[in-house]
């Protein structure tokens, strides 16, 4: 399909490039041509641009065309939580609130429920998750009936999943597929028998490949582990080799210097989720310190049970915000670093190295943000308006992979928000019942 974005203003987020009024053209999945109306029109009058049949020619109005978020921590199926465990802490949390009721999830459950988080994700502007729960393969497969990019991880740990079903999942969801892929992974050290942990490092040694766990999310785990190994999460783990290929660390909350320093030597990546830490009182990441040392930082929402909605908008703020604070600086984290943590760091902590940018050869993931409401004006500057005034209400439409499944309120995802809503009541109704 041959889709052109005109009338629009464009942020392609390279380096050094500043916003422009001009057009996308997109072909199948891909983008085939950015340029601004100059460049347009010299094209035009050299002949360089072939005139194309168009399926769909979409008017932007002068709103800002940019990539789409990308949510670098989530657990879709956790939908059904919502508002189910609140205002408790974290390990009563989880070991009297969630773990009990996922264990009444089925397969098809999940799916289900993936698809209404699919309905969260493109009206906030998400092109992109990187989803970590209970059962893959049904979410692999939700995500590709709605059209939502996916990045799979194992929650490998010593009650579900093995080492086994994650080496099935990553060689079978690795295979050629325009939406999916696929990283290893387990839920954290305080759920993984040290057993499990070694043989988790020699599957990753074994495939060369990257790992992301959830790291030093409360002070809590840290001191465990302190007690059980004599090292932090962050160092215990790499005395196991579990980072020789890099990957990455949810929340990362609780860091050491030295913490900080085997990060940057495996070139992993952070993936900070400030509004679940602040609801279950885990603390506030050092994004400052991250940047200093040179830690590329990404962001993620965390699951619905925990957040509990998945906006990145409420993310962004909150990452600048919370680092003033903590650091006393209110320059501290400027927002145009935001707006690139939540859109190119987040596609290469995913690994979606060809969903980062808006530019030739890119994946077709691409947001408009309408400009033409009350916190968009004045138009000082559009990147800080996106994060400290911007909000879901501000996302006019939500394009992945050259597919448009979010417009002005209307949703293109395969089945009707009604139909998912039913679904999923009853799957709750159900497990409140058992």
């Amino acid at each position: 399909m041959n889709i052109r974005l005109y009338n629009a203003r464009i942020l392609t987020m390279e380096k050094n490039r500043d916003i422009f009024r001009g057009e996308i053209w997109i072909k199948n999945d891909r983008i085939v041509y950015v340029a601004g109306e100059d460049e347009l029109q010299n094209d035009w009058n050299k002949a360089d641009v072939p005139r194309i049949q168009w399926d769909i020619e979409y008017d932007c109005g002068d709103n800002l065309l940019m990539p789409g978020f990308k949510d670098a921590h989530t657990h879709s199926g956790m939908t059904c939580l919502r508002s189910f465990a609140d205002d408790v802490a974290l390990d009563k949390w989880l070991n009297e609130k969630i773990f009990p009721m996922e264990a009444k999830l089925s397969g098809e459950d999940i799916y289900e429920l993936t698809r209404l988080a699919v309905l969260e994700y493109v009206t906030s502007g998400i092109t992109a998750v990187f989803d970590m729960y209970l059962t893959p393969d049904t979410i692999a497969e939700a995500c590709m009936d709605t059209g939502m990019r996916c990045v799979l991880t194992s929650g490998l740990n010593n009650f579900s999943s093995s080492i086994e079903q994650q080496e099935r999942e990553y060689l079978r969801w690795n295979k050629r597929n325009s939406l999916i892929s696929y990283q290893l992974g387990f839920h954290a050290e305080y759920t993984c028998s040290k057993e499990l942990l070694c043989n988790m490092a020699a599957l990753a040694h074994n495939y060369h490949a990257p790992v992301y766990a959830h790291i030093s999310e409360t002070e809590h785990e840290v001191e465990e582990c302190m007690a059980r190994y004599g090292m932090t999460p962050m160092m215990f783990l790499d005395s196991l080799g579990m980072f020789e290929f890099g990957g990455g660390g949810f929340h990362c909350v609780h860091m050491s210097n030295d913490d900080m320093d085997v990060f940057r030597m495996r070139r992993m990546y952070v993936i900070t989720n400030p509004a679940s830490n602040l609801k279950l009182a885990s603390g506030i990441a050092p994004i400052a310190e991250f940047e200093k040392r040179k830690i590329p930082v990404a962001i993620g929402t965390d699951g619905p049970a925990s957040n509990n909605c998945l906006d990145m908008f409420r993310e962004m703020f909150l990452v600048s915000a919370l680092s003033k604070i903590r650091e006393n600086d209110a320059a501290s984290v400027d927002a145009m670093r935001v707006l690139r943590m939540a859109t190119v760091h987040g596609a290469k902590a995913m690994r979606l190295n060809r969903a980062d940018t808006l530019a030739k050869g890119k994946l077709a993931d691409i947001i408009l943000i309408d400009l033409k409401q009350p916190n968009m004006h004045p138009i000082n500057n559009i990147a800080k308006n996106i994060v400290y005034s911007g909000s879901k209400s501000n996302v006019a439409m939500t394009m992945v992979g050259g597919k448009i499944l979010y417009n002005r309120g209307e949703f293109n995802i395969g089945d009707s928000p009604e139909r998912i809503y039913e679904k999923c009541e009853k799957i709750v109704k159900r497990m409140l019942s058992e």
